[in-house]
């Protein structure tokens, strides 16, 4: 396999461009807007720049590149300190149960609450891989790298890491979320107010939204049906985070009413299990699958490969690996069983 993961850089703006095209709307992080790309890659190589270890509002920006011919075929995202800039906005799903002695009844009324809770934490995001390339274990290849990078990077992230799911998107781009319950405070649609908010934030939403909890029996059948649903698109991206030892917490997306998926950093099972070794060999021919890492910052990269955990304490990985990784014998890598 001839993809590696490496930090994005200011070339990479028109690829990026053009996947974000093809992403159908609903994925804040990933706007088809060349200033707002332009501004996160401007954004990532500060952070890739800064050399301390000292958690702050990081954003890193890592692309899936084809090393023969130089293409980049898909992309995702690390923040390291979500709501510094503007507030994290989500709706936690709570039940409030009341119990009539007249009536001899009790009643279990679900609402959604507005709640800034989730501030703080890092986030996983972004990823999109290229519709031409969704085959071979690209994509897991692009998320577990996230959590490489973590590994190697562990002080430059919070202590609960997070994941947003999109949700469902109806045939004319609208979300039956957005259109059940904020759509009728904005007076705008889903697109309109998701574009406006992965270009300007979501500072709209503090100022416009109602503070008070919806009911969701008040909400339209349509509504109600999509609240915690992936998108069909995203339901594998789901099953992948909860290998990870991500769960479901009753936190929502306040657009399309997608899942927020959470976990604590140190037991992402990729996290964990990261191993961190020196090459003692790069003409491994057989060993285990293994997802391969090394760099710091913007050096880093990875890719899939072969290692074998030596008594000693070296690894051996395989010579294409040592090649896509640019690496050889006494270098540093990290890795974990693909």
């Amino acid at each position: 396999m001839t993809f590696r993961l490496r930090a994005a850089h200011s070339n990479d703006l028109e690829p990026l461009y053009e996947m974000a095209k093809l992403t159908g709307g609903g994925f804040t992080n990933l706007p088809p807007d060349r200033k707002a790309l332009g501004r996160k890659l401007e954004r990532a190589a500060a952070a890739f720049e800064r050399d301390d270890d000292q958690l702050a509002d990081d954003q890193f920006v890592l692309v899936l590149e084809n090393t023969e011919t130089g293409h980049v075929r898909g992309t995702c995202q690390l923040m390291s300190m979500v709501g510094q800039q503007w507030p994290f906005y989500s709706y936690r799903k709570t039940t409030l149960t009341q119990h009539s002695q007249e009536l001899d009844r009790t009643v279990r009324a679900e609402m959604l609450s507005l709640v800034t809770d989730l501030e703080g934490s890092s986030e996983v995001g972004g990823l999109f891989l290229h519709p031409n390339e969704r085959a071979g274990g690209l994509g897991l290849l692009l998320a577990r790298s996230r959590y490489l990078f973590i590994a190697m990077h562990r002080a430059r992230f919070a202590d609960r890491v997070l994941a947003e799911l999109r949700g469902i998107i109806d045939e004319r781009g609208g979300s039956p979320f957005w259109d059940g319950v904020a759509g009728r405070f904005f007076g705008m649609g889903f697109q309109e107010a998701d574009y406006f908010n992965a270009i300007n934030g979501n500072q709209f939403i503090a100022d416009l939204m109602p503070k008070h909890p919806v009911y969701i029996a008040m909400l339209s059948d349509s509504a109600r049906e999509v609240i915690g649903v992936p998108h069909p698109t995203g339901r594998a991206a789901m099953r992948m985070l909860e290998d990870e030892n991500f769960a479901f917490e009753g936190y929502l997306d306040i657009f399309d009413g997608g899942p927020t998926m959470l976990a604590r950093t140190d037991q992402v099972k990729s996290v964990a299990q990261a191993a961190r070794a020196t090459i003692g060999s790069t003409a491994l021919e057989r060993g285990e699958k293994a997802l391969i890492a090394t760099g710091r910052l913007a050096n880093f990269r990875a890719c899939y490969g072969a290692r074998e955990l030596g008594e000693d304490g070296t690894v051996a990985i395989d010579a294409s690996t040592a090649d896509l990784l640019g690496v050889g014998e006494g270098d540093e890598v990290w890795s974990v069983l693909r």
